[in-house]
């Protein structure tokens, strides 16, 4: 099969952060770790997996920030290399392993690409406190090497496929994944929306465990994907006060309304001007960026996890505020906390999905997603605006890189052509 591989190695690390500041090609091109290579068919390791054929996947923000090895050092344990890319992945089952039950061939399917203790081979009784209670994200034996064999040895470390040396990811013609991960998706969901399913996760995760304020107002600040699935999360599962949003450009503004935003402003004095409606005062230090009392935000989903986003989320939280990082935050300089302890603050970060209480009921985010996406009828797959062929990836990660010259929001990649 033909897949975008990427290895991890100390000459591309060096290159993608000297080179790659004045030129692509150390991250995205001909000098980088990428590569378009023929790979063997994966074969089915054990009696509960299956075979997929990629339709399309989605190029993630973090896929961009391990490229360019400018994502924290903190998650090298838990990913190993060299490895296919691509976890937001929509596929058609092509075989199952006997005993399959959830799945059946020439069905169409998402996959929760984060890999739990029973992916790596251990039985259910040998479990980890955190899949123990269904929250794989946050599986304990992520950098381990697993039980299961595959290919003649042992399963190797790894989080989440797509940065995994085992368990190929969806830049690429097909991927095996334990029939746990996968789950069937509804004729009326076309492919564009239905690629979605694991962002619009994350955000439905992050948003059923956060306490919403009656009436908000509620700020999320960002705009790529994960921001525009937090607005929609936010109204898919009922929020109906002020929720304000963050954009840049007139084209993320115009879909972050049609998502259900109730105002959409820009950073800087636009911004200011929001915290300052909410009854916020200003004030000026002797030295430093002004500071607000009263008024504020109650609730506001940092969707992109930059210094400046950090430190906007602290500042506009009103008193005992709630702060969601949804961005990939990583290493963060100047950062000053006094905020945090000063106003009481609480800040919380999410990632990925897992058992959720959902009315009434437990059951897996990528289920409850997939059923707000058939109650609301929004038309999510707005988010879509770029699609290229696997053949041109470069042309495509360029353009999810490089936003504001390309208007991207969500770029696709699939196996044809």
């Amino acid at each position: 099969m033909r897949a975008v591989t990427f290895s991890v190695s100390v000459p591309g690390f060096l290159l993608a952060r000297s080179l790659g500041r004045y030129s692509t090609s150390a991250t995205f091109g001909a000098l980088s770790g990428l590569t378009l290579a023929e790979l063997p068919d994966p074969v089915i390791p054990g009696p509960g997996w299956v075979r997929l054929k990629v339709v399309v996947c989605g190029i993630c923000g973090s896929d961009l920030g391990n490229i360019s090895y400018s994502s924290s050092p903190a998650m090298e344990p838990f990913g190993s290399f060299p490895a296919v890319l691509g976890h937001e992945i929509l596929a058609v089952v092509d075989d199952v392993g006997p005993g399959v039950r959830r799945v059946e061939r020439g069905q169409r399917v998402t996959v929760d690409p984060m890999l739990a203790c029973v992916a790596r081979g251990y039985p259910t009784t040998d479990a980890c406190a955190s899949c123990n209670q269904g929250l794989h994200s946050t599986c304990e034996r992520a950098g381990e090497t697993g039980l299961l064999e595959i290919g003649g040895r042992k399963i190797g470390p790894g989080l989440t496929m797509g940065y995994h040396r085992d368990l190929p990811g969806g830049w690429g013609e097909m991927l095996i994944a334990h029939e746990s991960q996968v789950f069937p998706v509804d004729d009326a969901l076309e492919d564009r929306t239905a690629t979605l399913m694991e962002p619009l996760s994350i955000a439905v995760h992050a948003v059923l465990n956060t306490e919403l304020p009656d009436g908000g107002p509620i700020l999320v600040i960002g705009s790529g994907p994960i921001a525009f699935a937090t607005i929609w999360a936010l109204r898919a599962v009922g929020f109906a006060g002020t929720l304000v949003s963050q954009a840049k450009r007139a084209n993320e503004a115009a879909l972050a309304r049609e998502l259900g935003a109730t105002e959409v402003i820009k950073p800087g004095d636009e911004a200011r001007d929001a915290l300052i409606d909410t009854g916020a005062r200003a004030y000026m230090p002797i030295v430093g960026p002004e500071v607000y009392a009263g008024g504020g935000f109650p609730l506001i989903f940092d969707c992109v996890g930059s210094q400046a986003t950090i430190a906007q989320m602290l500042s506009y939280a009103s008193p005992r505020g709630q702060g969601v990082l949804l961005g990939c935050a990583g290493q963060v300089k100047k950062l000053d906390l006094t905020l945090l302890w000063a106003r009481e603050l609480d800040v919380r970060g999410f990632v990925g999905y897992g058992a959720e209480r959902w009315r009434g009921d437990r059951r897996h985010t990528f289920e409850v997603t997939h059923d707000l996406l058939l109650e609301s009828g929004a038309e999510v797959s707005r988010m879509v605006t770029h699609v290229y062929p696997l053949s041109q990836y470069r042309d495509a990660l360029r353009a999810a890189d490089d936003r504001r010259k390309s208007g991207a929001v969500k770029v696709l990649l699939t196996p044809e052509g």
